[in-house]
């Protein structure tokens, strides 16, 4: 068949002579055909009018990315449950998207985002208990016996001014949705909704957890101390996902070690305050820990071997009102990502010292004090849910469209569900940049440069494909653990 296809309407298309849409099908026929994510939504199923076929997909072998055999069985019902993202659920999504992120709140006063996901909770049938672990909030659907499956997404934001120029920038002064978590709840929501309105289609329980105050690292561990399994149910995985700074309608993921541990460090440095024009009579602290901070980039260049990685970033430093005062203290910020034990205790030792060393190279009369802001444990990714979810994920969207983005040096508290539970964990990245835009920065070698990174105040992800992308995955990868309905669907349904 070429493209504008020579069946008839409404003839039968054998199973691997069926082609694959560009986006799913508005006609809810409900024909099973063998979409894949929207890039483009179709405006008819495959039985009538042909569309596009995918490229790298061949029509007549029934393959498509690596050679992955995409079968009626093992697509049937995921393809049966995506029919549901249609143009009004997606509109919705994008309306609640836009909301969000004109109305960030920061960790631990997320009561507005929290609010918003419990309503929409409740309206899809779910059991809502709002204030788990101080802000964040737990939505099941037991639907028959079966596996539970938590699907998790943060929704704190950050405190950054906002320079996107968005009409839906944020209308909350000095904070901002600098991480894409405004993506993560919404999507959250659009796989509830796929999931609640085709119960027929699966059987086990969905543990949705909206989770606060991720950017300390604090937030998982709240709601797993605030009973979290022993009131919801112990789940059988942990599935999530961050959007990213790659192209969109893509997903990448790494099994094994995936994101860094951080230490975050507040550096308070004591001198003596003078006049600007007597220095001599002053320990000046500026000096002090200008010094530091410069001495703090040798730890990863000359104490950690080459075949390690560590990274130590001096976030801020903070000190003094006035041209002509010298000030008394300066405080450091610092932030130290590592990926093992031995290499954390290495670098930490060494900050330690050094920090101590310039103090007393300073003259100073008192000890600098060292305190640990906050702290995220090292994230590994499951490596059997790694591969069952992306094989999941990719027969929907394109094995083409999965990467593997090796060991990433952000952290993430999305393990402590896990480890907590003794469960496997699967966190994959969004990709949230506009492909063509990606593609001529990448070709010109400016992607730092042109494409804003997560916490930037430009950091601003496009909405489609991702919303759609996101949603798809998040629920082709809960499918692959649900359970099967208690019976076939009709071949008419």
């Amino acid at each position: 068949m070429g493209a504008a296809g020579s069946m008839m309407e409404g003839e039968e298309v054998p199973v691997r002579q069926r082609r694959v849409a560009t986006g799913y099908c508005r006609s809810r026929c409900r024909d099973r055909c063998q979409t894949v994510a929207p890039v483009q939504v179709a405006t008819t199923c495959t039985v009538g009018p042909a569309v596009a076929l995918r490229p790298g997909y061949d029509a007549l072998s029934g393959r498509a990315g690596r050679g992955r055999d995409l079968t009626m069985t093992a697509l049937g019902t995921t393809q049966r449950v995506l029919v549901g993202l249609d143009a009004t659920l997606i509109q919705d999504l994008e309306a609640l998207y836009k909301d969000l992120h004109a109305h960030p709140e920061l960790s631990f006063d997320e009561h507005r985002t929290g609010a918003e996901a419990a309503r929409r909770g409740h309206e899809l049938g779910y059991e809502v208990t709002e204030r788990v672990g101080r802000t964040g909030v737990v939505a099941r659907l037991v639907n028959k016996p079966g596996p539970t499956v938590l699907l998790r997404a943060d929704f704190d934001a950050l405190p950054v001014t906002e320079r996107t120029g968005l009409p839906y920038a944020s209308t909350n002064q000095g904070v901002m949705h600098a991480c894409g978590h405004d993506v993560h709840a919404a999507c959250l929501l659009g796989t509830m909704a796929l999931l609640a309105g085709a119960r027929d289609e699966w059987s086990g329980t969905v543990l949705a957890v909206f989770q606060p105050a991720e950017e300390l690292g604090q937030g998982a561990q709240a709601m797993v101390d605030d009973d979290l399994y022993a009131r919801f149910g112990t789940p059988d995985v942990v599935l999530g996902q961050h959007v990213m700074a790659i192209p969109a309608g893509t997903v990448a993921c790494h099994p094994g070690l995936a994101f860094a541990a951080t230490d975050a460090l507040k550096v308070h440095m004591a001198g003596r305050g003078a006049h600007a024009s007597m220095p001599e009579a002053a320990i000046d602290p500026v000096v002090m820990a200008a010094s530091t901070v410069m001495r703090l980039q040798t730890v990863v260049s000359r104490e950690i071997a080459s075949k390690d990685r560590a990274v130590v970033t001096v976030g801020a430093l903070q000190a003094g009102t006035k041209d002509n005062v010298i000030p008394d203290t300066a405080e450091l910020q610092l932030n130290i990502r590592t990926y093992t034990p031995q290499v954390r205790k290495a670098v930490l030792t060494a900050v330690e010292r050094i920090v101590r060393g310039e103090a007393a190279a300073a003259g100073a009369e008192e000890e600098p004090g060292i305190s640990t802001m906050h702290t995220f444990p090292l994230m590994v990714n499951d490596e059997a849910a790694c591969a069952r979810a992306m094989a999941a994920i990719g027969d929907v969207i394109g094995h083409d469209r999965l990467t593997d983005p090796g060991a990433s040096s952000g952290s993430e508290d999305v393990g402590i569900f896990g480890t907590s539970a003794n469960v496997p964990v699967c966190y994959w990245l969004l990709g949230g940049v506009d492909p063509d835009v990606y593609a001529k920065a990448d070709a010109s070698g400016t992607l730092n440069r042109d494409i804003p990174q997560n916490h930037s105040p430009f950091f601003a992800p496009v909405m489609q494909p991702t919303l759609t992308n996101g949603v798809t995955s998040l629920t082709a990868a809960a499918l692959a653990w649900l359970g099967p309905a208690s019976h076939p669907p009709s071949p008419s349904a």
